[in-house]
């Protein structure tokens, strides 16, 4: 094997008869190069954008959420709560009501889901570090407050300062409409917000009120102790898969024990599957470019037929000579693919650390740089994808020329 890796080695960089072939060699090193920079530059771009909405999800969700398989809501009587708060992963469980409601603000009306927490809320999530407008309050000498979303606000031109109290309204369980009298459907109540969050997230911007718990459950006619989810918080550095398996079972199968992920399994899917349609479109752009690796390695072995006729007359037999320009070949791909993921993973770094490409809008976006992040298994699969797709490439024209030339007299 050394003897055949030296002697492709020498074919790919001695010197040739017509200084083209050098020519071709190099555009088809720079090729492959430009696709593997491509391919992991795309792949950590989507990694990118994946922790990046991520991150704005944990401002907002708790680690674990628990609600029930059946039904809005659930009763704690029947659960282990002290044995799950015992758990050494958990730190804090803030129990949820949660259900929609009509908003009313002077004319206004939008439809919303009114959220009840209590104060070990702002422990389980990180909802008090958004706020953008006002404070974070539920409770306060006049009675109850709360905060909204940035763009559910303004749907109902709300704004702080204004000494207009908010209306909600929601449908008694025990009552249907009366036409004559509608009102008496209804509960309602009256309440001063004073404080509006920005996610930067359309599903919690656009709809979400947070209320006092005490108000939700008068509102929705809950008892103290049913609710409609519980939310988790664990210790720092916990093992979080290992934590849901415990809650999970301590509950049993009647309920939903979900982390941040599952929390949102559509998005995280949808991104899943755009990353991998990333990269199947760009193996298929590797592999037309790979075609001019063909016209490389059939002008490298016409170059090199008389050194083909050589190596038969002394000894060399055709499984041999093929090993010798399939081995060419695939160093051809694998000089390429290191050079490509070099410059892909400095450039990956340099954007991550110093966001040296910027978004032209500036401050309207989220993030004033594109997001990317680097990973090991990307690098990894990139480095595997392309050099596969480069030796398949060089097979046929070596089996097919080198039988050629082999098979001829000397």
């Amino acid at each position: 094997m050394k003897l055949i890796f030296e002697i492709a080695v020498k074919f790919l960089f001695g010197k040739k008869s017509k200084g083209i072939i050098n020519i071709i060699s190099t555009i088809s090193i720079v090729g492959v190069s430009v696709g593997t920079l491509a391919l992991l530059v795309i792949l950590s771009v989507f990694n990118g954008l994946h922790g990046l909405i991520g991150s704005l999800y944990d401002s907002f969700d708790s680690d674990i959420k628990v609600s029930a398989v059946e039904g809005k809501f659930f009763s704690t009587d029947s659960l282990q709560i002290d044995q799950i708060n015992d758990l050494e992963e958990v730190s804090f469980i803030a129990p949820i009501i949660e259900d929609n409601a009509l908003l009313k603000y002077n004319k206004r009306e939008v439809t919303a889901i009114v959220m009840g927490v209590d104060s070990t809320f702002s422990k389980v999530s990180s909802v008090d570090s958004i706020i953008v407008e006002g404070k974070y309050s539920l409770r306060g000498k006049q009675g109850y407050e709360g905060v909204m979303g940035y763009m559910l606000a303004d749907q109902l031109n709300l704004r702080l300062n204004f000494l207009t109290p908010l209306l909600i309204y929601v449908p008694r369980r025990d009552k249907k409409i009366n036409l004559m009298r509608p009102n008496e459907a209804y509960n309602s109540h009256y309440i001063h917000p004073k404080g509006i969050f920005l996610v930067k997230q359309v599903e919690y911007d656009s709809q979400y009120l947070i209320v006092d718990i005490n108000l939700a459950r008068n509102l929705f006619q809950y008892k103290d102790s049913e609710f409609t989810s519980l939310s988790i918080s664990l210790n720092k550095g916990a093992n979080i898969e290992q934590a849901q398996r415990k809650i999970k079972s301590i509950l049993g199968k009647y309920f939903k024990v979900e982390n941040r992920q599952e929390q949102h399994a559509s998005f995280y899917k949808m991104m899943k599957v755009e990353k991998i349609m990333a990269y199947l479109i760009l193996c298929f752009i590797l592999i037309i470019a790979t075609f001019n690796l063909i016209g490389t390695m059939s002008m490298l072995i016409f170059d090199k037929k008389e050194g083909i006729k050589i190596l038969k007359s002394i000894g060399a037999n055709k499984r041999m000579v093929i090993q010798i320009f399939l081995l060419e070949g695939w160093l051809i791909s694998l000089i390429g693919v290191l050079v490509g993921l070099v410059l892909g993973i400095i450039l990956v770094l340099v954007q991550q650390h110093f966001g040296i490409i910027r978004f032209s809008g500036g401050s309207s976006f989220v993030v004033e740089s594109y997001p990317v992040a680097l990973k090991l298994v990307d690098v990894f699969y990139t480095l595997i994808t392309v050099t596969s797709i480069g030796f398949f490439a060089a097979w046929y024209p070596v089996r097919v020329i080198v039988s050629k030339y082999f098979d001829e007299r000397i």
